[in-house]
């Protein structure tokens, strides 16, 4: 092996701890904000989706509610909703569970399917009936 190889290995080495570390520190703090909570983002295209749901952590922001994939290194939310386009049209127990539920819901007419624990259940409900009265996004 020459010496450039070894250097190498080395680099390729310290480039993997140093993503492994990113993707622990922003999990930790995505989890410790005020407003999040584990949220799974499940295919809408069955009530009973044989592709497993995307693990993730939800943010509610001002008017919208983020979510970010538990394991990546990107900074951004890769799915957002806006509060006013996002209805629950219904909630049902994760199959083999008894605290985490399938929550049915539609945003702008898509079929969207979180899954959740009640609690963060019930906080979203609360959220999305809390949403000030608005026209067209000016607030009256």
């Amino acid at each position: 092996m020459g010496e450039w190889f070894r250097w190498m290995l080395v680099i390729l080495g310290l480039l993997a701890v140093t993503a492994a570390l990113v993707v622990v520190l922003r999990l930790r703090a995505l989890e410790r904000r005020v407003g999040s909570f584990s949220c799974a983002v499940a295919p809408a295209h069955a009530p009973a989706p044989s592709a497993p749901p995307r693990v993730g952590v939800a943010h509610y922001g001002v008017g919208r509610l983020d979510w970010y994939r538990r394991w990546s290194l990107s900074l951004r939310a890769d799915r957002t909703w806006i509060r006013h386009d996002l209805e629950v049209d219904s909630r049902e127990l994760v199959p083999g569970s008894e605290d985490r539920y399938r929550v049915l819901c539609s945003y702008r007419g898509e079929p969207l399917v979180l899954e959740m624990s009640f609690p963060a259940y019930a906080g979203l409900t609360s959220w999305l009936e809390s949403a000030p009265p608005s026209d067209g996004g000016v607030v009256s």
